[in-house]
């Protein structure tokens, strides 16, 4: 995937305040796709993206997107955090 053409960041929401989660975003792929609630995590071994979940009836959080290979979601992730940097220097 090439993730300049692949991957758009379509909206990026930076949240104030001291909580773990910094930011909501949601992503078009492919020109053809938009997928809605990424998180931007501030966690204990540094920034991550939570993919989109849903609380499910047993009270355990299950992702609703997920990437098929390890390096498509670190791509996405990359992509992601690329751009909440960029946000946060404006």
């Amino acid at each position: 995937m090439d993730k300049k053409q692949s991957v758009v960041i379509e909206r990026l929401h930076k949240l104030d305040g001291s909580g773990a989660v910094k930011a909501f975003c949601d992503v078009k792929i492919a020109d053809t796709f938009i997928v809605k609630g990424f998180k931007i995590v501030d966690g204990k071994e540094g920034m991550f993206v939570g993919l989109p979940s849903d609380l499910g009836k047993d009270g355990k959080w299950y992702e609703t997107f997920y990437t098929t290979t390890q390096d498509q979601r670190k791509e996405l992730q990359q992509t992601i955090l690329e751009e909440y940097k960029r946000e946060i220097k404006k």
